[in-house]
């Protein structure tokens, strides 16, 4: 069902976007990264927290990771990850194929800066073993996503 949320979502909104279905499980930035023969950072992770009262997507870089400053002075609260039920309720979609397209809730969206670092990036699509690929810009524009700057700094190798 996810998987299809997401297809009627892309053919209404981004006809051109073909969705990527692979044998293999991509339901980890790590798993992704390897299917996709990419570095994890490409990998675009949606994470869904709860700020507050309020429910919320943040959409970042396969290998980064929140900063719960960061977090807390763009959201005004703390935030908390939601457990794998309650991001499927939310969402329609399993852990591991969690996207911002084709919502069962209407969640506001925010992408990460740490995106920009890619020209294309390839988030899920729905469903453990799905992906597109799309610049950062397509995905925040087609989701209505908001710019927000809450991970860490990467620290070079």
């Amino acid at each position: 069902m996810s998987l299809e949320s997401v297809r009627a979502f892309l053919a209404a909104k981004a006809p051109d976007i073909e969705i990527i279905e692979l044998e293999t499980s991509t339901a980890t930035v790590a798993l992704a990264a390897e299917a996709h023969g990419v570095e994890p950072g490409r990998i675009a992770k949606t994470l869904t927290l709860r700020v507050g009262e309020r429910t919320l997507l943040v959409v970042a870089r396969g290998d980064a990771r929140l900063d719960n400053r960061k977090l807390k002075e763009t959201f005004g609260a703390k935030a908390k990850m939601l457990d794998a039920e309650s991001v499927e309720a939310l969402t329609g979609h399993p852990v591991g194929g969690v996207c911002p397209f084709g919502l069962a809730t209407p969640l506001p969206v925010y992408c990460d800066v740490s995106l920009r670092a890619f020209d294309e990036v390839i988030p899920a699509a729905g469903a453990r073993h799905s992906a597109v690929r799309l610049s950062p810009q397509r995905l925040a524009e087609l989701v209505d996503a908001e710019w927000v700057d809450v991970c860490q700094e990467l620290v070079p190798a």
